[in-house]
């Protein structure tokens, strides 16, 4: 197939390969040399392959190099993960799986929440494990926090193995389409297996609920693999009643963290619950009807 000019596989070794200067790979650098790069002779023996190769592979004539071929290149070229990852697809390859899924909420991410104010947002492990939530989250939801931290995980509230509360929400949940929120949860815990089979968190709890819930076992035996992006949810607050919200997921890319945000029609009364929901602190319940009905 046709690709962009300069985007193959040897546009990209050709790239790297210009832009790393000997001195970063560990090489003494030559007076008068005129190379600001690696020279293919001085790639080829960091790569352990010949340099006959190297050529065949920047000019296209050798497209399919083996996995521990592109591995040597890239610890060569000495390219990031991403970079690593992208040489990988770009010889047909599957890039290196990650050992371990991440809780981790890397510093920015964590400000661009902060700055979304009110709005109710939650943060999920590629495995469904919460790791972050706001105040939005908790006053729509109920919080949390109370819950041992190993059972805040949204896919053990939606195919519980046992008859015990929830643990993510305090309040009765519905979706618009249950059956199509279970099947996208389910092709999603999948979708992350393949991401991170190394993961003993996720094998764990897949295996538990494998064993424990009818319901999962039977999607998981279906093998839908797919993302789960979004829903229409309802809550049944206590205080405001019925607030229906759009369920966006977004993800942060490498790992796989899970950005939950809860948001309501624009000018709705259910845009007026969530407003309410999150000013009114805990003990002025009282006040929320008559609240509701200035709006």
């Amino acid at each position: 197939m046709p690709t962009t000019p300069g985007t193959g596989l040897g546009a990209m070794i050709r790239t790297w390969r210009d832009r790393l200067p000997p001195s970063a790979a560990g090489l003494p650098v030559a007076r008068g040399r005129r190379a600001a790069g690696l020279r293919r002779e001085e790639l080829a023996d960091l790569a352990g392959v010949s340099v006959d190769y190297i050529v065949r592979l920047e000019q296209g004539r050798a497209t399919t190099p083996s996995a521990s071929v592109v591995a040597s290149l890239a610890r060569a070229l000495r390219l990031s993960t991403t970079e690593r990852d992208h040489l990988y697809r770009l010889a047909q390859l599957a890039p290196p799986v990650d050992g371990a899924i991440s809780d981790h909420l890397p510093p920015g991410i964590r400000r661009v929440l902060v700055r979304l104010g009110d709005v109710a947002v939650a943060v999920f492990a590629a495995d469904w494990q919460l790791v972050w939530w706001n105040h939005g989250w908790a006053a729509l939801l109920g919080d949390p926090a109370a819950s041992p931290p190993r059972l805040r995980n949204f896919a053990r509230d939606r195919f519980p193995v046992d008859a015990g509360p929830a643990h993510l929400a305090l309040w009765p949940v519905t979706e618009a389409d249950r059956d199509a929120t279970d099947a996208a949860v389910v092709s999603d815990l999948r979708r992350a297996t393949g991401r991170f089979p190394q993961d003993s968190r996720l094998a764990t709890l897949i295996r538990e609920l494998n064993a424990g819930n009818k319901r999962f076992a039977e999607l998981w035996a279906a093998g839908g693999v797919a993302a789960h992006r979004e829903d229409h949810k309802t809550i049944d607050h206590p205080s405001v009643g019925p607030v229906t919200v759009d369920c966006d997921v977004l993800t942060d890319g490498d790992s796989e963290l899970k950005i939950v945000i809860m948001t309501a029609v624009p000018g709705s009364e259910d845009e007026t619950k969530l407003r309410l929901v999150d000013q009114v602190e805990e003990g002025s319940a009282a006040a929320w009807p008559s609240a509701l009905n200035r709006a």
